[in-house]
């Protein structure tokens, strides 16, 4: 890297290593963008869907502010769900309706909250999961500690023969190395064939910035395009992508079923 002289002592390389890791982690300065639109082709209108007495954008919002890692802004492609936002509290800007995807909303909020680039890792939260746990914001952030890495994301062992079998539940193939690995690949598809768990990926990432950037500008590719899988375009452009383990997978909101049970679930909570 640069023009810096080559260390080759391999004790000297490890604690140097170390150190740069702790220092890159000392200056991540996180912002999270939660994209939200009214179009969804499943279920219209969902970010303002109520539920328990609180539209959904705004409990999702709420989780990502409990997280505690740094600012959260909502990026609205309309503005109900930004006034929305702003009468609970938050904040939110409106962006482009038209945007192809949820990270091209993301990098546009982005340019628009902080062109100066004071923001290096930014996380983006689906605006769908009205009860994820904000331990999993700061543990997606914190996996850009390490310089190798450009994008982190999460997945959960699937403990049922419905999920493995489902192609709405997309699977991360993962070469593991503890609670953490390199992802190999993304499939609607059940795979990898053969005994062993099966990874449910969920709808959360942190981009290193540069990472972000270099993503949007990238035309979708050939296997992003066939599994209707935008993570897959990272991959075939040689771009890291980590993931952690965690326990569970959170309730995510796609139907007007799955709006139902988030009601009587998050009612339930509520109601105690």
């Amino acid at each position: 890297m640069g023009g810096g002289t080559l260390l080759i002592d391999p004790v000297s390389s490890l604690w140097r290593s170390v150190a740069e890791i702790k220092e890159f982690k000392g200056f991540m300065k996180p912002v999270v963008l939660i994209p939200a639109r009214m179009a969804s082709q499943r279920l219209p209108g969902k970010p303002l869907a109520d539920i328990a007495g609180v539209p959904m954008i705004v409990r999702v919002w709420r989780q990502a502010v409990a997280a505690g890692i740094g600012r959260v802004v909502v990026a609205a492609a309309e503005r109900e769900i930004a006034a929305t936002i702003e009468a609970a509290g938050g904040r939110a800007v409106l962006t482009n309706p038209n945007l192809p995807s949820g990270s091209d909303r993301v990098f546009a909020a982005l340019e628009m909250i902080d062109p100066g680039g004071e923001h290096d890792v930014i996380v983006n939260l689906q605006g769908d999961l009205p009860d994820l746990d904000p331990r999993y914001v700061g543990r997606v952030a914190d996996m850009l500690s390490d310089p190798q890495v450009d994008i982190a994301t999460l997945a959960a062992e699937i403990d049922n023969a419905a999920d493995r079998d489902n192609p709405a539940v997309v699977k991360a193939v993962v070469a593991w190395d503890g609670d953490q690995g390199r992802a190999l690949y993304f499939s609607r598809a059940t795979i990898p064939t053969g005994a062993g768990a099966h990874f449910h990926h969920l709808g959360i990432y942190a981009f290193r910035r540069a990472a972000l950037v270099r993503f949007v500008a990238l035309p979708p590719s050939p296997l992003e395009t066939r599994e209707k899988l935008e993570q897959l375009r990272a991959l075939e452009a040689g771009m890291t992508i980590q993931v952690a383990r965690v326990d569970r997978v959170p309730l995510s909101v796609d139907t007007e079923a799955d709006l139902e049970r988030a009601r009587a679930i998050l009612g339930k909570k509520t109601a105690t």
